[in-house]
């Protein structure tokens, strides 16, 4: 196998075992908390748990700056997580809910080992990636990290049920040792200068984004570009169970496990078409169909209840949603300086996150105020400022392509 070809395996791996334990300290965590009779306020309470994957770029300096010995800066620090996400999965095992102070902690360090883990990924992936396979390499790691996030939160409930919590997760999280031997067969990647002192890792990386040519503006559009979809998912649930009256079955099939479906396969499609055309174009037409996705929402809303026409909107939505995040992801690689790759991708990421946090509150007063009908036009609306603003540094887009 040559080097390209075991970098994008490595990667896909890693996207694997970067998405197996969110679920595990998350939904499947309040199943298994559920069946131990646990109440609903502490649950509600320990929602908390998954903080840590919010506020990643708080400490993301430290990986940019230290190096492990013999492992290097990304390679040694992904290894040093894992160990301890099994580490701490293993104890919970063993503890269970029962001992539900310990047990707490523990999943919060897991949470926070496994942030951790995300953030020496995604520098590792952005450092190893030639500019021609970010789309690619995009594409597969967020294929493997859904098909993990089904592994963890479907696959762990039906073992449960036939062999108990204990031996069922155990048999799930065993699966990150895939991520162990992937990350000892990987090459660090060589000739990147690291910051000298832990006070320039935390200070540099923002220097350095905003230093560059249109630096506002291109943190404007990665809060724009992902917001019109982002605002047109923050209800689909509620729209299609409440607004249109599809039963808990039907939104459960179609929307959870068929959108799945079409969000791999549109990151997929997405990666490979970035092999072919620039990223610049593939932002653009993956923004649009993006856009136009919204529009089926309007038209579900104003036609009723119709099977079809459901399937086909979750289908749609899901497919250029997966493409749009290929590009995204891709784009956001090339920002990134490598010299400072965990902490500007772990800002980057948030950032773009920022714009979903602020606008789907909202949705349910919009909603409420102006129906289902309206929202989703908004919602499309929404989508036309980034798609605008992918003109505006369409120079800057190119040569990123170049890095």
């Amino acid at each position: 196998m040559n080097k390209r070809n075991k970098d994008i395996l490595i990667i896909t791996i890693l996207g694997f075992a970067s998405g197996l334990p969110f679920p595990l300290v998350g939904s499947t965590l309040q199943a298994w908390l559920t069946s131990e009779g646990i109440d609903i306020k502490t649950i509600g309470i320990l929602t908390v748990i998954t903080f840590p994957y919010s506020f990643k770029f708080l400490w993301s300096a430290f990986f940019d700056r230290y190096s492990i010995p013999k492992f290097g800066r990304r390679r040694g620090w992904i290894l040093i997580c894992q160990a301890l996400i099994l580490t701490g999965f293993f104890l919970m095992i063993a503890i269970t809910p029962q001992h539900l102070l310990v047990f707490s902690i523990l999943a919060v360090l897991v949470a926070f080992f496994s942030a951790s883990q995300d953030i020496s990924i995604d520098a590792y992936r952005t450092e190893i990636l030639k500019p021609k396979d970010r789309g690619l390499g995009a594409s597969l790691a967020v294929t493997a990290y859904r098909i993990a996030l089904i592994v963890a939160g479907g696959l762990s409930l039906l073992l449960a049920d036939f062999l108990g919590w204990q031996i069922a997760l155990l048999i799930t999280s065993s699966l990150l040792f895939l991520g162990v031997i992937s990350t000892l067969q990987a090459d660090e990647a060589e000739g990147i200068k690291k910051p000298s002192t832990l006070t320039e890792s935390f200070i540099e990386p923002f220097k350095d984004l905003l230093k560059r040519e249109k630096s506002l503006i291109f943190i404007f559009f990665i809060i724009l570009y992902k917001l019109g979809d982002a605002y047109a998912s923050s209800l689909s649930t509620a729209f299609f169970i409440r607004g249109i009256g599809f039963s808990l079955a039907e939104v459960g099939t179609i929307s959870k496990i068929g959108g799945l479906i079409s969000a791999i396969i549109g990151a997929l499609l997405g990666g490979l078409l970035l092999t072919r055309i620039n990223l610049f174009n593939a932002l653009i037409l993956f923004g649009f169909f993006q856009a136009i996705s919204n529009l089926m929402f309007m038209l579900l809303a104003i036609t009723g209840k119709n099977f079809i026409l459901f399937v086909f909107t979750v289908v749609v939505e899901n497919f250029t949603g997966g493409m749009g995040t290929t590009a995204f992801l891709a784009l956001l690689m090339g920002i990134c300086n490598r010299s400072f790759a965990a902490t500007q991708y772990a800002l980057l990421s948030s950032v773009a996150s920022l714009g979903r946090i602020v606008v789907s509150p909202t949705s349910g007063f919009v909603v409420e105020s102006i129906g289902w009908t309206a929202f989703y036009f908004i919602t499309f609306v929404v989508a036309i400022p980034g798609l605008l603003l992918i003109f505006v540094i369409r120079k800057e887009i190119l040569s990123l392509s170049e890095k």
